[in-house]
């Protein structure tokens, strides 16, 4: 009897369906993350053309990312409403039908409203997939491995972002980096209501809209100022957006804890592994985005590659993840997560060292050695940091626990970038005014000073030795800002790989969980109900169900199946 009722109490594993599945749900993961990086190659053409002025440009290159990082809580929230196979399906639509308006937009105006519109769409794509793969794949180890592609295919779409994008621009219109995103929502749409499962909270209460207003309005205004101070510096505009963030966070968290049903449940962050998670990951991709945003102008303007070929060079790291994210999950299995996740750590920080040895010369072969060694490293933390964070929250808030996770890590990367590129900035300025070489007139001096691109246009119009002089001197100057920040980002990685292992250490292999797991599945068969339902701690039935339509299990708050029977529950 034992025997028998434990097959039954076991997490239920997935099949055929759930796998085909996972990659129809890494198609927007893929194509979000290309998104964020093919505009940038249509710049030039695209003010040839629409002609908009310096504002109307950096509001077309960052309100999508604004809206995204703004929505993610809300829409969360709203897929364990209303089903994350709904959303996400609307989300869909709305991300193809707002690409083929973005594409053939006439002025600068309407391409910021549509590059809105992609951003609250993009908003509903990304918590309902990571969601979705949190109801698909209960068992732990499947979940782990579904997550490992999930971030793959995130992973892959940053690096074929210039790839394609300039393979693009160079036969169409600037447009047509938009339309790249059609056919794959196409698909989703087709296939999604076939392959999907729907899940959604059976309970999930009234959704405060006051709450959504605060939680769009403050990660926004706080986005928005770390952007402008990593762009522009300090200034009184970023930090009344910055300080309007903050307080209106604050607003959010405390009204959370007043209401019945929150948007966001703040007992998430009581537990370790979410908590210890989210701030590990946090830590990494900060100490990861600041150097990146450095390596990327390195390649760039220190060694003169063009976007396309930096592009080309990113591909050994993006491999290098795809091993990781193969390797990882089988590797839980046997050593304890943390164990896992602290180890790769202290091998990215060898990799944040390795680009100490950049002098600007003929080095791309050691950049492109420490970023793999960099990714072998920290993508076992970025696959099992979101494994946790999403493993630790109940089903029914998948989305909401999404949500933080892609919110978070909004947070990391523009905050590593502002901190890290404001150090890097003013290491590269000090530097340069030292090493400023005799002859070049102040006002051609400051221009360098600002950036290392008003250092390569100033070096050009500079006559005789005084250009190539400033060029050598703006290029040394600005890898050792980069150094610094390597340096950095090395120490960071570290802390985080201390605090991985001294807070997730009790997080047990896979294997070791699912032995007690069959344990305690055999002892609790002892106390089942005549009816066939588990006694719970209490002698109570055990509580509540996750709504899954199609024929699915039907998920308890645990995520395992209830009694081990099937139902079919009534669309909502």
């Amino acid at each position: 009897m034992t025997a028998a009722a434990a097959p039954a109490d076991a997490p239920r594993r997935a099949g055929r369906r759930e796998w085909i599945g996972l990659a129809v749900l890494a198609l927007p993961a893929m194509l979000i993350a290309m998104d964020m990086t093919v505009l940038y190659l249509a710049v030039p053409q695209l003010s040839a053309d629409l002609a908009p002025d310096s504002s109307q440009l950096l509001w077309i290159l960052d309100v999508y990312g604004f809206l995204v990082a703004g929505c993610l809580i809300t829409m969360g929230t709203i897929g364990d409403r209303i089903g994350r196979r709904r959303l996400l399906l609307i989300g869909a639509a709305a991300f193809g039908t707002a690409s083929v308006l973005a594409a053939w937009s006439n002025t600068a105006e309407l391409l910021i409203v549509t590059r809105a519109l992609l951003g609250v769409a993009g908003a509903t794509l990304m918590p309902s997939t990571l969601a979705l793969i949190r109801s698909m794949f209960p068992d732990p180890g499947q979940r782990t491995a579904a997550i490992a592609v999930w971030m793959t295919s995130f992973t892959v779409g940053m690096t074929l972002g210039p790839l394609v994008g300039g393979a693009v621009l160079e036969r169409w219109w600037w447009g047509a980096v938009f339309l790249l995103a059609v056919p794959p929502m196409i698909l989703l749409l087709v296939a999604g209501p076939v392959l999907l499962p729907e899940h959604r909270d059976p309970a999930p209460g009234r959704l405060d809209l006051v709450s959504a207003a605060l939680s769009i309005v403050a990660t926004i205004a706080f986005v928005y100022g770390v952007k402008e101070i990593a762009k522009d510096g300090a200034g009184a505009v970023p930090f009344a957006a910055l300080a309007l963030g903050v307080a209106l966070g604050v607003v959010f968290a405390r009204r959370q804890r007043r209401l019945a049903d929150p948007m966001l449940d703040l007992k998430l962050f009581s537990d370790r592994a979410f908590s210890a998670s989210l701030g590990t990951l946090t830590l990494t991709l900060f100490a990861m985005s600041g150097v990146f945003f450095f390596l990327s102008q390195y390649m760039q303007m220190v060694l003169g590659l063009t976007p396309f070929q930096a592009g080309l060079w990113t591909l050994p790291q993006a491999g290098a993840m795809v091993v990781v994210a193969a390797l990882t999950p089988a590797l839980v299995q046997s050593v304890r997560p943390a164990y896992v996740m602290a180890g790769g750590l202290v091998i990215g920080a060898i990799g944040f060292l390795l680009f100490l040895g950049l002098d600007g010369s003929d080095d791309l072969w050691l950049l492109v050695t420490g970023s793999v060694v960099l990714s072998i490293g920290v993508g076992p933390m970025t696959i099992m940091g979101v494994d946790m964070i999403v493993g630790a929250a109940p089903p029914e808030r998948a989305g909401a626990a999404s949500a933080i996770s892609e919110t978070n890590q909004e947070f990391g990367m523009a905050i590593g970038v502002a901190v890290l590129g404001s150090v890097g900035t003013a290491v590269y300025r000090s530097t340069l005014q030292d090493t400023l070489p005799a002859g070049v007139p102040a006002e051609a001096a400051e221009a360098a000073r600002d950036t290392l691109g008003g250092a390569l246009e100033t070096a050009a119009a500079l006559p005789g030795a005084a250009g190539p002089q400033l060029l050598a001197a703006a290029r040394q100057a600005f890898t050792q800002g980069l150094h610094v920040n390597t340096v950095i980002a090395a120490v960071l990685v570290l802390l985080a790989a201390a605090l991985v292992a001294g807070l997730l250490r009790q997080v047990t292999p896979r294997n070791a969980d699912e032995t007690a797991e069959t344990a305690k599945s055999a002892t609790a068969a002892t106390a089942a109900r005549p009816d066939g339902t588990e006694a719970g701690p209490s002698g109570d039935a055990a509580g509540p169900v996750e709504v899954a339509e199609r024929g699915d299990t039907v998920e308890t708050a645990a995520g395992q199946p209830a009694g081990g029977r099937t139902t079919r529950a009534e669309t909502v």
